[in-house]
């Protein structure tokens, strides 16, 4: 099923991160599975990526949400709509979102997740755009955290090299301007492409119970890499002109494409394809490899940082992952 809806301008108002403090290089997983730097960063881009050893999801979402709230000006208190996209919860309830809920202290807001594998924070977006547009709620907290080395099997090399854990988060308020219309996709038919069957872990909280490297965990992903690689770089190009039909641009009218930061490959092809200059697709993916639904915020999060984002540019924001689903938006930063 297709999705396409026509929305007030949805505001980015703060944006906010959080990365877990251990680094595992390329050099490591030589150690454990058959592989080397050179083929890693070859193939993927990627150099590094982070490791939360302690950190839940949960943890990760409140440090990313409140930095969010800080650079928004904007209280706990005041959200009365918050998302958390995750494909890595340790629970199944309470939710990740009530969660954070309580520990952040917002007490007003609608708590639900949301999985759409590495699309999670782009329809979690598009969930909130459409809840602020009809005037359900004013101000929304959306929210990507995972903690994939919980779920990767680290000696599968087709897998373990990609995927890192880290949350991003971005505080959203509606307008009354005008604004733009977004679209999604899913394919249910290719999900055997990427799965992930349910795990369950009684007692998360003791550190007996907790996942390590060296153990492995219950249950892990399965990827058919080039299946995803095929589908990425066909699709992603596909919605994001139809993104841009829909709302009557050009490709010159964007500044700049924040996509999922899956893999350089894809990112590349993707840029070649639109014949747009690959400087208008940042990437981050090198430090932290795949990390799912907390890509895009991350990345987001590092672009308002280091003042690439000018005050009336033109995002488009487009991922992909799982189920298979896809699907872009369009923003103007503030």
């Amino acid at each position: 099923m297709d999705g396409i809806r026509e929305t007030m301008a949805v505001e980015i108002r703060g944006t906010g991160s959080y990365i877990p403090e251990k680094i595992m290089e390329n050099r490591e997983l030589e150690q454990m599975v058959e592989t080397t730097d050179v083929w890693i960063r070859e193939r993927t881009g990627i150099c590094r990526r982070h490791i939360a050893e302690k950190e839940t999801v949960v943890d990760m979402g409140v440090q990313a949400a409140m930095q969010a709230l800080e650079h928004s000006g904007i209280s706990a208190k005041e959200i009365d709509l918050l998302i958390v996209s995750t494909l890595s919860a340790e629970t199944v309830m309470p939710s990740v979102s009530c969660r954070i809920q309580e520990r952040i202290g917002a007490v007003r807001a609608v708590c639900f997740d949301l999985n759409a594998a590495c699309s999670g924070f782009l329809l979690a977006y598009q969930s909130a755009e459409a809840y602020l547009e009809n005037g359900a709620y004013k101000t929304a907290l959306i929210i990507g955290s995972e903690r994939l080395s919980n779920i990767i099997d680290w000696k599968d090399r087709n897998s373990c090299i990609l995927f890192g854990d880290g949350a991003g988060a971005v505080v959203l308020t509606c307008t009354e301007k005008k604004g733009y219309r977004f679209i999604s996709h899913s394919d249910g038919s290719m999900g055997n492409a990427l799965m992930l069957e349910h795990h369950y872990d009684r007692n998360l909280e003791t550190e007996q119970r907790r996942f390590s490297i060296e153990q492995g965990a219950a249950s892990k992903v399965s990827m058919d890499g080039q299946a995803v690689f095929r589908f990425a770089v066909r699709r992603v190009p596909q919605v994001i002109e139809e993104v841009l039909c829909i709302n009557g641009l050009s490709r010159e009218e964007i500044d700049c494409y924040v996509l999922h930061q899956a893999n350089q490959r894809i990112m590349e092809a993707v840029a070649k394809r639109l014949k747009e200059p690959l400087e208008k697709f940042p990437m981050n993916l090198q430090n932290y490899g795949n990390t799912s639904s907390a890509s895009i915020p991350i990345l987001l999060n590092e672009l308002d940082q280091s003042k690439r984002l000018k005050t009336g540019d033109r995002i488009v924001m487009a991922g992909f992952g799982g189920g298979l689903t896809w699907g872009a938006s369009i923003a103007e930063w503030i």
